[in-house]
């Protein structure tokens, strides 16, 4: 049996009524929400949060993602979703990232693999973060083996 990654985020949470399917245990969309959702409170326990997302107008873009199941998961089981970046490029326009969602337990119950970039809200193109975004997204713990992306050639994103 593998273990949750000490060197990852991680954060808890409880599972609602609204994550669960027909078949009483949670949806494949409830797993794609709880992997947002950790991503999302990252950033805001590291000082971005989603006010800044919509200041600045640009928001994560998800282009790929990928659920592989283990174990089922149940209402009001407490999970533990952890979050490390598995590829990147060094601007930070694109990249690959890895939620896992493990029981209170400690057995997993599934992993979410996505790949995207960073959307600029007005002109609706990936584009290179902003300094102060890169800055907090280099932050987030890099999975083993990870690999570096070619960059976002030729495009740049002027902040507000």
């Amino acid at each position: 049996m593998t273990s949750i990654d000490p060197n990852r985020y991680a954060t808890k949470f409880l599972v609602g009524w609204r994550a669960m399917d027909f078949n009483g245990h949670m949806a494949n969309t409830g797993y794609l929400d709880l992997a947002a959702d950790a991503r999302i409170a990252f950033f805001a326990e590291h000082g971005f949060p989603s006010s800044e997302f919509r200041r600045l107008a640009i928001g994560p873009v998800v282009q790929k993602e990928e659920l592989e199941y283990f174990r089922e998961v149940g209402l009001h089981d407490t999970v533990i979703v952890t979050y490390a970046v598995l590829a990147m490029s060094a601007d930070g326009a694109r990249f690959a990232i890895e939620n896992e969602i493990w029981s209170a337990a400690g057995e997993r119950a599934a992993t979410v693999r996505s790949t995207g970039g960073w959307l600029d809200l007005r002109v609706r193109k990936l584009v290179v973060p902003p300094p102060a975004l890169l800055e907090v997204f280099k932050k987030v713990p890099r999975a083993p083996g990870f690999v570096e992306l070619p960059s976002l050639s030729g495009r740049s994103r002027e902040t507000s």
